[in-house]
């Protein structure tokens, strides 16, 4: 089949890979770009697939909590500009409270009544809009709670109180000390907002995922050549190496690398008074999963001349 320099493209930035390799990957592959990308990387020409592109949707994401529980939501804007004002800001934390109170699951918020007024988060939000003058919408939702201990909440790079681009709730569950356990949860979530694990557990990884790197290893790992026994140690001892590098408990924790996060909870345990245990963690990025629409605006320009 034809490949396209589009598709070539498309490839070298997911991957950084040369044009030629990423042509050859194409081709071997019938155009499939994921197959592409594995491809690369059992070569040893691409370290890790990267997400092609930036993510479209301006907005916030806001986090909002009591004692036991707490929330994250994404609200967009079409530009940053709006997401910086005050009646923006407003909304983002109003639907926190919102989600805070009925419970965090999207639909629920988005049905809930809107602070000071009779209809759905939804409607006031497209009644929004009017004055705001960009179209706006509820995106997401999602909620954290313990029987005992705290759920820390954390925004990076935050552009007013529990306001900015990336938040994360991280549940300690504990009968010692709260405000420790707190304490602890927000340097964990901290970690998180940089590391972006997978899942909390190795028994939480996506099969899918532990499949595909499992493949990918295994190929790479015969392409040396050596013998059935030893290549299955360098399988075991790649994907050992993979879980401590998108298990959060497995992880080297950002503000101390000479031990894991699941160290680092052991030794809080003297300051919580208590034994204590990460029951799970939320990470919501600003647009994540949503495609950029890219323009030239060069060839923008030359159209609108030519009119």
């Amino acid at each position: 089949m034809s490949i396209s320099a589009a598709q070539v493209k498309q490839l070298r930035d997911m991957t950084g890979a040369g044009m030629m390799d990423c042509k050859a990957a194409l081709a071997e592959t019938n155009g499939d770009m994921e197959a592409a990308v594995d491809w690369l990387r059992a070569k040893g020409i691409a370290k890790a697939d990267k997400k092609a592109g930036r993510t479209a949707a301006e907005g916030l994401i806001g986090v909002a909590g009591d004692a036991t529980n707490a929330v994250v939501v994404e609200v967009n804007s079409e530009t940053d500009f709006v997401a910086r004002a005050e009646g923006f800001q407003t909304i983002v934390r109003n639907v926190a409270k919102v989600a805070l109170e009925v419970g965090g699951e999207t639909e629920a918020v988005a049905a809930a009544k809107y602070p000071g007024s009779d209809k759905s988060v939804v409607d006031a939000i497209k009644d929004a809009v009017g004055t705001i003058g960009e179209n706006l919408s509820f995106r997401r939702s999602a909620k954290l709670s313990v029987s005992s201990g705290a759920v820390a909440t954390y925004v990076h790079n935050a552009v007013a109180d529990n306001l900015g681009k990336l938040g994360v709730l991280v549940a300690v569950e504990t009968t010692g000390n709260a405000d420790a356990a707190r304490a602890f949860g927000k340097q964990v979530a901290m970690h998180v907002a940089a590391t972006n694990p997978l899942a909390l557990t190795a028994e939480e990884v996506d099969p899918a995922a532990v499949a595909r790197e499992k493949a990918i290893f295994t190929e790479q790992a015969r392409e040396s050549g050596k013998p059935d026994n030893v290549i299955e140690k360098m399988i075991e001892g790649r994907m050992r190496k993979f879980y401590e590098e998108v298990v959060l408990l497995k992880q080297a924790f950002v503000l101390n690398p000479d031990v894991t996060v699941e160290a680092a909870l052991k030794a809080a345990e003297k300051e919580i008074g208590a034994p204590a245990k990460v029951t799970g963690f939320l990470r919501f990025a600003l647009g994540e999963g949503i495609e950029k629409e890219e323009t030239d605006f060069a060839a923008e320009v030359a159209a609108a001349v030519k009119k």
